[in-house]
C-alpha cells in the first residue's frame, strides 16, 4: 500500500472504533473488532470535500466552521489547529500574517484559539466553502457591512461595529493576557448557531473547491519539479511581504509525505496535542495587494480571472497554474497549464495568500 494512504487506513480505524462504541447493537458481545470495523466502513461511502477523505454521508453534508485565528508571537502557539481540515494565511497590518482555520466536525474540537479580527479577505475565502465565520473584532471601516449583512452567517463577540452579536460562543482564558486570550466555547457555538437560524449543511447546489486525485494516479505529477522547502516570504526576517517577519516555511517529509511548518524560529505546534502542524497539500495562491491607509490595513484581490499565478505543492512535487473565481460563493478553481483542475492528495491542506507584488520573495527548494 502507498504510504499516502496508510493515513486513510489509520483514520478509517480510528473512526470505526468510536463509530461502534457509540452504536447500539443487538450482535453478540463476543463480536470481533475485524467486524467492528467492517461495519464502520461501510459506513464510510463519501469523501469529505474538504480532506477528500472517507466520511459518513451524514458528515459530508455538514457545514464547515471558519475560524479567525491570532498568529502574532505572543498568541502562540494557538490551540485546535491540528484539527482543522484546511488552514489560510494571509498578511495583515503590520506585516505578519493571521490565520484562518476550517473546521470540520467543529463540536468535537476541544479548544480552539485564541480568536481574532475579522478582514474582509478573510470573510471572502470562508464563502468558497458555505462557511459559518467565527471572529473577535473586526477592521469595521472595511468588513463591517459585510458581516452584519446576509451574506455572512456570522459569529462575533460583543465589540463595537456588530449589530448581532453571539453572546454564548466566547470566552477569556486566565493564562494569557488580551486580546490574546480569546477562545471559542464550543456549546455556545452550537446555541448562536440555533439562536439565530443558521443553516448547519451545505446549501443547495454547493460546489467543493479541490480536485482529489484517487489511489493509482500517484505517478500524474512524478516528472514535475521536486519542491521540499517552502518560504512563503523568503529566508530574509525583515522583508515587507507578511511572511518574512513570522519566518514561515514548510518542510516536506517523504517518510510520511507531509509537510511540516516552522515559524517564528521553531516548530509550529498545537499547544492542545503538542504537536508540530503538517499537511498533505500547501498552496501558494498569488493575489494582487494594496494597502488601503496609514494604519497599513490591506486589500486582496480574491475574485476574477486575472490569470495570477498558483503553485500547488503535494507530494514533494511542484504543479504550477493559474487560478480564478467567478463570484462571492462559488470557489477559486486552480488549473494547470493545460487548463485541468490540479489534483491534491488525499488530506489536509495549508493555502498561503502571497501578495504578488511581493511574490519575487518566495523561496523554493
Amino acid at each position: 500500500m502507498h504510504k499516502r494512504f496508510l493515513g486513510v487506513t489509520v483514520l478509517i480505524w480510528a473512526l470505526a472504533l468510536t463509530a461502534c462504541g457509540n452504536m447500539k447493537s443487538t450482535a453478540p458481545e463476543e463480536s470481533t473488532a475485524e467486524e467492528e470495523e467492517t461495519v464502520a466502513e461501510e459506513d464510510l461511502t463519501a469523501r469529505s470535500y474538504l480532506t477528500g477523505l472517507p466520511v459518513t454521508q451524514e458528515a459530508l453534508q455538514k457545514r464547515p466552521l471558519a475560524v479567525m485565528l491570532n498568529n502574532i508571537k505572543e498568541g502562540c502557539p494557538q490551540s485546535g489547529t491540528e484539527d482543522a481540515a484546511i488552514i489560510y494565511e494571509a498578511p495583515v497590518e503590520g506585516r505578519i500574517t493571521r490565520l484562518m482555520g476550517i473546521f470540520e466536525d467543529y463540536t468535537k474540537v476541544e479548544k480552539i484559539g485564541s480568536i481574532r479580527s475579522s478582514r474582509d479577505y478573510f470573510v471572502y475565502f470562508a464563502l468558497e466553502y458555505d462557511a459559518l465565520y467565527a471572529h473577535f473584532g473586526q477592521a469595521t471601516a472595511y468588513v463591517g457591512d459585510l458581516l452584519n449583512s446576509d451574506r455572512v452567517d456570522n459569529l462575533s463577540g460583543a465589540v463595537s461595529g456588530i449589530e448581532k452579536p453571539a453572546a454564548n460562543s466566547f470566552f477569556r482564558s486566565s493564562d494569557r493576557k488580551p486580546p490574546h486570550n480569546v477562545y471559542l466555547d464550543m456549546k455556545g457555538v452550537t446555541k448562536d448557531i440555533e439562536k439565530f437560524g443558521y443553516r448547519t449543511e451545505y446549501q443547495e447546489g454547493f460546489t467543493p473547491k479541490f480536485t482529489f486525485a484517487t489511489e493509482g494516479t500517484d505517478e500524474e505529477y512524478a516528472s514535475l519539479k521536486d519542491a521540499s522547502v517552502l518560504y512563503p516570504g523568503g529566508k530574509s526576517s525583515d522583508a515587507a511581504n507578511g511572511y518574512s517577519h513570522v519566518q514561515a516555511r514548510f518542510e516536506y517529509n517523504p517518510e510520511d509525505q507531509l509537510y511540516y511548518r516552522f515559524q517564528y524560529g521553531d516548530k509550529h505546534i498545537d499547544e492542545t496535542t503538542g504537536n508540530q502542524l503538517a499537511v498533505t497539500n500547501v498552496i501558494f495562491q498569488y493575489c494582487h495587494g494594496e494597502v488601503r491607509d496609514e494604519n497599513d490595513y490591506l486589500a486582496f484581490g480574491c475574485h476574477g480571472d486575472n490569470g495570477y499565478k498558483v503553485q500547488v505543492f503535494t507530494g514533494g512535487k511542484m504543479v504550477e497554474g493559474t487560478w480564478k473565481r467567478e463570484s462571492d460563493n462559488t470557489p477559486a478553481q486552480y488549473l494547470d497549464k493545460n487548463g485541468n483542475p490540479i489534483k491534491l492528495n488525499p488530506g489536509k491542506t495549508w493555502v498561503c495568500i502571497i501578495w504578488d507584488e511581493y511574490g519575487q520573495d518566495v523561496v523554493i527548494e
